[in-house]
């Protein structure tokens, strides 16, 4: 079968997809040439390699290996190379001949070195080494192998060293809980390792382990989500700028520490995802992957193709052999040696347009999707990517970071799909955003908002949040001190007594998180120390601020502090997932908005069946016998109060109210109820069985 002829490409359950979106049945030719892409791309690994799983163990074989007879064997990828050495500790840093590689096929390259005459291993646990590299010009250049487990460097000195790590078994991690099963719906603690301390300094695998996974469990999260995991040399490029793809950050610890984290979380019924970064490369040449081999291309494309200007990166080259096998095993790596649980792919937009994205405001117009300027090759890599995944480890979870509302992303790769399980809402955030900036909150409009937070793809799900950690970074604020500002210095203490920029910030912080949460998606996010409304924004330690720490910590001591308003926050975070988890609305489709009425500023709406969210956004007004649909009858009763003392209100509602539905109907509801609802205040109301 030719995968160019689109008339013969058999996409098994293609009508799924065109049920769900008879829209795209006009585009059904190019979505059957883009399956035929991924199904020609498989079949050829599966016929030269056996299997996808095979194909993706490259990190068993490729990098530097001690064997069972305590012999080394290496084999790197350098086709542009004209020579490749092995040096460290081991030989004083010597070039040998005894440690030069020889050439092989297809670019490669290999190198055996024997024992020690009394059986020991000449390359030691825990020992520096470097490639070095002939180029074609004949010059001799250092490099890290690609496929290093750990790197690290002096304190004093910029550039990454690769540590041949070997540990005995008695140092070795043995993970002694199984992975979770896979929830029906996620609510995922984005988090930070380095930054997951309230001291100013560079916390570490296991103090999130000891300090951070607790709190985690207690606040109702079921999943977390780690960031910059992957090594990357500039600290403040957030993990965006990857060095080193199979090495855990040194920076935190060493590798068995970070097995104890996740061995811990799942302990704990947490699943774990890696932020993983195949979108684009650090252009660092001494501890990166740019100009490995001497040349320009090898893991890149050559020329503008293999450079994003805008984020000053590497672009790697889709339709490379060896760059696949090198993708494909760093995410195998990660699930088989780590035991994560799946993986949030950055940077999709920028994968798969030729424009990375920039500069184009998407209007929906499919043509936008199915043109010229998609990049077939970065999203039939992701499509291989996830088929792998998703055949090898059944209960893998993948995230797209994905802008541009891509159609099919999150539908079955049998459908004529890409296979992501989510995608995440990113327009939530920057509408909270736009709105704290530009407008009171009186001026808001409630349709628009209600309209960006159900206006998503139906039948692909996706992650809803507020603010994640792009939303705290420099040049922006967390959403808290969008609303109180500098008030949050002089106002936070329950002995400060009231003022009303801190009661109208804490008010609205509850209604914004539960209202995205309530009817933004089918999952839910938040980023570490934004579920107590922490203060200010991120800043990492660099030369534009004398290398502070000041701001590149999340001060979890603010809400452990009982004269402190921030567990109040803290409060109603936990209670607002320890709600979910209860009813499971995040699983259920969004049913019914039975109001949204600017005037009066209320938004009502149900979800799971069982609950009736009330949203009184006005700043003064409150509404006494307020009457409201309810398509359900019988007796309801508070289940979530904003305006509880445990969250910092001011205690207008007794929570044993019952409210009873009446037999008449309203705004499209069979029934209807009434009831008080005060300013800046969200209930929710459950039916009692």
């Amino acid at each position: 079968m030719a995968a160019g002829d689109n008339s013969i490409i058999n996409v098994p359950e293609i009508d799924n997809l065109f049920k769900i979106d008879g829209y795209l049945k006009t585009h059904e030719q190019e979505i059957r040439r883009r399956y035929g892409c991924f199904q020609t791309l498989v079949g050829k690994i599966e016929k030269s390699e056996g299997s996808l799983a095979q194909f993706a163990e490259g990190y068993k074989t490729y990098g530097i290996h001690r064997q069972n007879d305590n012999s080394i064997s290496a084999v790197e990828w350098a086709p542009g190379a004209e020579a490749v050495f092995l040096k460290g500790e081991f030989n004083n840093w010597a070039i040998e001949s005894s440690c030069e590689f020889k050439r092989s096929d297809f670019g490669k390259w290999k190198l055996s070195i024997p024992a020690n005459s009394d059986g020991t291993c000449p390359i030691k646990h825990n020992t520096k080494l470097k490639l070095v590299i002939r180029t074609k010009s004949g010059e001799m250049v250092e490099r890290i192998c690609p496929w290093a487990k750990i790197v690290d460097r002096p304190k004093d000195v910029p550039i990454y060293e690769q540590i041949f790590w070997d540990p005995p078994t008695n140092e070795q991690y043995t993970f002694k809980h199984s992975r979770p099963n896979k929830p029906n719906r996620l609510r995922i603690y984005e988090c930070h390792v380095g930054i997951a301390s309230w001291e100013g300094k560079i916390a570490t695998y296991k103090e999130f382990t000891q300090n951070v996974i607790p709190r985690i469990k207690n606040l109702g999260y079921n999943a977390i989500q780690l960031m910059a995991i992957m090594e990357h040399a500039y600290y403040a490029s957030f993990g965006y700028q990857v060095t080193s793809f199979f090495a855990a950050s040194s920076r935190f610890g060493c590798p068995e520490d970070l097995k104890e984290l996740v061995d811990v979380a799942h302990a704990n019924n947490l699943v774990v995802l890696l932020d993983v970064v195949h979108s684009h490369a650090s252009k660092n040449v001494a501890d990166g992957l740019n100009q490995f081999d001497g040349t320009n291309s090898c893991f890149f494309h050559d020329g503008s193709r293999g450079n994003n200007d805008l984020w000053d990166s590497r672009l790697f080259n889709y339709t490379e052999w060896e760059v696949l096998r090198f993708l494909l095993s760093n995410l195998r790596w990660w699930m088989d040696e780590y035991q994560f649980d799946g993986f949030r792919f950055d940077g999709v937009t920028s994968m798969i347009y030729h424009t990375h994205g920039i500069g184009h405001g998407f209007t929906g117009d499919y043509n936008e999707y199915f043109g010229l300027n998609t990049d077939t090759e970065s999203l039939t890599y992701l499509t291989v990517a996830n088929y792998f995944l998703q055949t090898t480890y059944p209960n893998v979870i993948t995230i797209a970071e994905e802008v541009s509302g891509m159609p099919a992303l999150c539908r079955p790769i049998a459908e004529g799909g890409n296979g992501f399980d989510y995608r995440l809402a990113m327009g939530l955030p920057d509408m909270w955003i736009k709105l704290l900036k530009e407008k009171s909150d009186d001026e808001w409009e409630l349709g628009n908002i209600v309209h960006t937070l159900v206006n998503r793809r139906y039948g692909e799900k996706c992650i809803a949040y507020a603010e994640s950690h792009d939303q705290a970074l420099v040049g922006d604020k967390t959403l808290a001190f969008w609303l109180m500002d500098k008030e949050m210095y002089t106002h936070m203490s329950v002995m400060s007594g009231d003022n009303i920029i801190i009661d109208r910030g804490m008010a609205l912080h509850k209604m914004i998180r539960l209202i995205t949460m309530g009817l933004g998606g089918d999952s839910y996010l938040t980023f570490i120390g934004n579920e107590f409304g922490h203060p200010e924004w991120l800043d990492f330690p660099r030369v534009g601020n004398n290398q502070s720490f000041h701001y590149c910590r999340r001060q979890f001591n603010l809400a452990d502090d009982p004269l402190l308003k921030y567990r109040f926050l803290n409060n109603f975070d936990r209670d607002m997932m320890r709600l979910e988890e209860k009813y499971g609305w995040l699983a259920h489709p969004q049913n019914y908005v039975s109001c949204k009425h600017q005037g009066d500023k209320v938004i009502v709406f149900e979800r799971a069946d069982k609950l009736i969210f009330i949203f009184n956004f006005h700043p003064s007004q409150s509404f006494t016998d307020y009457k409201i649909g309810a398509e359900m009858p019988g007796k309801y009763r508070i289940v979530l109060d904003s305006d509880s003392e445990e969250y910092g209100g001011h205690r207008r509602l007794d929570p044993n109210t019952e409210y009873l539905t009446f037999n008449e109907p309203w705004n499209g509801r069979k029934n209807h109820l009434f009831v008080y609802i005060p300013s800046r205040v969200v209930l929710v109301l459950a039916r009692v069985e």
